[in-house]
């Protein structure tokens, strides 16, 4: 399938306002580049790169009118964002820009995530998942999903049952039920989150192993023996209530999309029950692990 790719430049301060314009224009996808060419390939929700002007690359459905769509943004957004520019992409295009990007990533000492159509020799022992882009972003590029994959990696999921709240692509509970859990159920409050996180599990052979749903959809007595959150501090620590109900005692409990210096904020809201491990590291973020008393 044709995609059309536009591209555009703002402040990063003014993010929201463009993220928001771009999803209700009918984009697909987002990512981010800063002056320096750093690439943020999968922002979470609200989650904004600390740079001062950004590069902002959106898909739309390749049947999109780009002249059309283009002034339509122009006139939501103002001088908020600038510098446009579009451009068509034929489905081998795409796909070739996209492996560009997207080489085969290792996590821990099993995990390694890779494009469907990615040929490459892997160690014996290897537990690949194979993702390619589409409605909802999350392979590994960024620090906080990386912290996940290695955190599941190094977990004893065998037999396990487990949820990825905030799961985006399905990636961690793709990864969690490859790992040998027996379920991992993923939740996201974007439609777009959960049939992505469907597709992905389908395409990875565990789709009766992930169930994906609305948060409001999530079975009341679904109890969890491992629960992994890849969202931002101040909804994890909104969650914290929410989040424990789900985990059992004695249950594994990760947190990421935590900033340095955000961390007492999110332990503080889920108060003694939880024995929290060392904190895990990658650039500026964390992951914070523990096991619930």
């Amino acid at each position: 399938m044709a995609q059309l790719q536009v591209e555009l430049e703002a402040a990063a301060a003014d993010l929201e306002a463009v993220e928001a314009a771009l999803e209700a224009a009918g984009a697909m996808a987002q990512t981010y580049q800063a002056e320096d060419g750093s690439v943020l390939l999968e922002p979470g929700v609200g989650e904004h790169p600390l740079w001062s002007r950004v590069r902002v690359t959106a898909l739309f459905p390749g049947e999109a009118d780009a002249e059309q769509l283009i002034r339509h943004l122009a006139e939501q957004l103002g001088e908020r964002a600038g510098a446009w520019r579009s451009e068509r992409l034929e489905e081998q295009a795409w796909e070739r820009a996209w492996l560009e990007h997207f080489r085969p990533m290792a996590f821990g000492e099993r995990l390694w995530v890779l494009p469907h159509e990615a040929e490459a020799s892997l160690p014996e022992g290897a537990v690949a998942i194979r993702l390619d882009p589409g409605l909802a972003f999350g392979t590994g590029t960024h620090e906080t999903t990386a912290l996940c994959l290695e955190w599941l990696d190094g977990e004893p999921l065998a037999g396990a049952r487990g949820i990825d709240y905030g799961a985006g692509s399905g990636v961690l509970a793709v990864a969690a039920a490859l790992l040998g859990a027996r379920e991992c159920l993923a939740i996201d409050n974007d439609p777009q989150a959960v049939t992505a996180s469907r597709e992905n599990a389908a395409n990875n052979g565990v789709a009766d192993r992930v169930p994906a749903c609305l948060p409001e959809q999530r079975p009341q007595a679904y109890c969890a023996d491992f629960l992994v959150a890849n969202i931002l501090a101040g909804t994890l620590a909104e969650q914290a209530a929410e989040l424990l109900a789900g985990l059992a005692p004695k249950g594994r409990l990760a947190l990421s999309g935590i900033l340095e210096g955000q961390q007492q904020r999110v332990m503080d809201a889920f108060g003694p029950q939880i024995a929290w491990d060392a904190p895990r590291r990658r650039g500026e973020w964390l992951l914070l692990s523990g096991t619930r008393l």
